[in-house]
C-alpha cells in the first residue's frame, strides 16, 4: 500500500475482506477513452506495472516495468515479422514477461489476434493450432522439448504455425522440432525481466541466442567477462578490474547501465537492486548491470546460453554446466525430464554432479545404459556421481527447472526418500546406493 499498489480478484465476487472483485467493475465501465489529464504526469520513466522474477534461485522480486521497457518489449514481435493478419497463440501463464509483455504487447502492438490457452497442453497443441488456424506460436523453456517427446502422429505437419518465437530451446531440441513438425522460421532470442539488454537471432542459427556486431555494441555496451564459480564473483586483474573472456570461452553477461540501457531495479528493499549491479568493472566509476547468466560468443559473433551462475558447479577443477549435461542425457530414450545439479560431499573442493530423473511411463531406469552414454558423451568430470529417480520433477510456471530443495537434500538417504543411485565403475553402472556407499562417502573413505 506504502507503493500505492492496490489488489484485486479477476472475477465477479472476493472472497477476501477488503480485497475487490474487478470484473464487474470492467464490465461496467465507460468505452470512451481515458482522459488525456489521466497521463499527464506519465513519461517513458514512469512505472507501468510490476513483474515478479521466475524465483529459480531465491524468492521472486517484483522487477519495475517501465513505460518504455514496455514499448520496447511489445515491438518484438514486429521485428521478428508478425503481421496484423497473424493468428497467434500463446499457451504461457499471463503473469510472466514473455506471455505479458512481448505476447499480448505485441499483439497489440501489430494489431494480430491473439488465442489465450489457460495452461499449456502437449495432447492438445497442435489441435489447438489447426482449430485457431494459427501461424504463430509463442514458447518459452522445455516446452518444444516435451511436444518433441510426444508420440508421433501423421498429422505433425498438418498446420498453418510459420513463425515460433521464444526463448530457451535445445540445440538437439531445435533440430528435432524442425525435422518433425516441418520448417518453422524460429526467433530463439534472450533477455531477462529485469534486465537492460537482449538479443534475438534473426538468422535462425541453430542453438544461438542472437548475433553481435561493432554497432550493436556501440548501442548496447555488454560484455562476457571471466567469473570464478567457487568464489560465486567476477575475477579481477591486479588492477581491480574484470575481464573480457575470449571468442569461444565462457564468461558472465553484464552490460552496462546507461540512459538507452537502464535498469530499473526492483519494486521495495534497495539492497536487492543493488546485488544486481557490479562496479568498476572495466574502468573506474562504471557500473554495469549483472544478468546472472553465463554466454559464450563464437568466433562469427554468434552468442550461446551457457548455463545461469547458480546452476553451474565447480568439481576436480573444472566447471560443470548443468544445462549441457541435462541435453546430453536427455536423448536417452527411459528419460522423460532430467534436473542436474552439484551437491556438497565432506572432504571434497567443490561440488560433485548429481541428477534428477523422472522416467517415461513405462519404462525402467537402465543404470548400464545411463553410464556407458554418460562415459561416451561426457567428460569424466561433468559424469553425474549420483541419481534420484523423482515422480515429477518440480518447474516454475515458465517451465525452469527448480533445483535448491534437491540441493539441499543431496544424496542423503536419511532426507531422500526416493530411488537413490550410485555410479559404480567396477560394475560399469549406477547401482542402488546404500548407507554402506553413504558412510563411506561421509567417512571420507571413498575416493570419488
Amino acid at each position: 500500500m506504502n507503493e500505492g499498489v492496490r489488489v484485486f480478484y479477476l472475477s465477479d465476487n472476493s472472497p477476501t475482506e477488503g480485497v475487490e472483485a474487478l470484473l464487474g467493475k470492467i464490465k461496467s465501465s465507460s468505452a470512451e477513452p481515458v482522459p488525456v489529464s489521466f497521463r499527464a504526469n506519465v513519461t517513458t520513466k514512469s512505472t507501468s506495472l510490476y513483474i515478479f522474477t521466475s524465483g529459480t534461485t531465491g524468492l521472486p522480486k517484483a522487477a519495475v516495468i517501465t513505460q518504455r521497457r514496455m514499448f520496447l518489449v511489445s515491438n518484438m514481435f514486429r521485428l521478428c515479422g508478425a503481421l496484423a493478419k497473424d493468428i497467434i497463440y500463446i499457451p504461457l501463464p499471463l503473469y510472466h514477461s514473455a506471455a505479458l509483455l512481448l505476447g499480448i504487447g505485441g499483439c497489440l502492438e501489430v494489431g494480430a489476434t491473439c488465442v489465450l490457452r489457460s495452461k499449456f497442453s502437449v495432447t492438445q497443441f497442435w489441435d489447438d493450432c489447426r482449430r485457431y488456424h494459427i501461424s504463430v506460436i509463442q514458447y518459452v523453456g522445455e516446452m518444444m522439448r516435451y511436444l518433441c517427446n510426444a508420440p508421433k502422429k501423421d498429422s505433425d505437419r498438418d498446420h498453418s504455425v510459420r513463425l515460433a518465437i521464444g526463448n530457451g530451446m535445445r540445440m538437439e531440441v531445435w533440430k528435432q522440432f524442425l525435422h518433425r513438425f516441418g520448417l518453422i522460421q524460429i526467433y530463439e532470442f534472450y533477455g531477462a525481466t529485469e534486465g537492460n539488454i537482449g538479443f534475438i537471432n534473426y538468422i535462425g542459427k541453430i542453438g544461438a541466442v542472437g548475433r553481435t556486431n561493432f554497432l550493436f555494441k556501440k548501442v548496447a555496451q555488454f560484455e562476457l567477462i571471466q567469473y570464478d564459480i567457487d568464489q560465486d564473483e567476477p575475477i579481477r586483474n591486479e588492477k581491480g578490474y574484470c575481464i573480457p573472456v575470449a571468442p569461444g570461452e565462457t564468461g558472465l553477461l553484464v552490460c552496462r547501465i546507461t540512459e538507452n540501457s537502464p535498469f530499473s531495479g526492483y519494486a521495495g528493499d534497495r539492497q536487492k537492486s543493488e546485488k544486481k549491479i557490479l562496479r568498476d568493472v572495466l574502468k573506474k566509476g562504471d557500473y554495469y548491470f549483472n544478468s546472472g547468466d553465463l554466454l559464450m560468443q563464437d568466433h562469427e559473433g554468434f552468442l550461446y546460453f551457457r548455463d545461469r551462475v547458480g546452476d553451474t558447479f565447480r568439481w576436480k577443477g573444472e566447471n560443470v554446466a548443468t544445462t549441457e549435461v541435462e541435453a546430453t542425457l536427455s536423448t536417452l530414450e527411459f528419460i522423460q525430464e532430467i534436473n542436474v545439479y552439484g551437491v556438497p560431499v565432506p572432504g571434497h573442493e567443490g561440488k560433485i554432479g548429481m541428477a534428477a530423473l523422472c522416467l517415461k511411463k513405462g519404462l525402467p531406469f537402465n543404470g548400464g545404459k545411463l553410464y556407458t552414454h554418460a562415459k561416451n558423451y561426457l567428460p569424466s568430470y561433468a559424469i553425474p556421481r549420483f541419481v534420484r529417480i523423482r515422480e515429477a520433477l518440480e518447474i516454475t510456471g515458465t517451465f525452469k527447472q527448480c533445483k535448491s530443495q534437491l540441493v539441499k537434500e543431496g544424496f542423503d538417504l536419511a532426507a531422500v526418500s526416493d530411488p537413490l543411485f550410485f555410479l559404480e565403475d567396477s560394475e560399469k553402472s549406477y547401482i542402488p546406493m546404500t548407507q554402506q556407499i553413504y558412510n563411506s562417502i561421509a567417512e571420507m573413505k571413498m575416493k570419488l
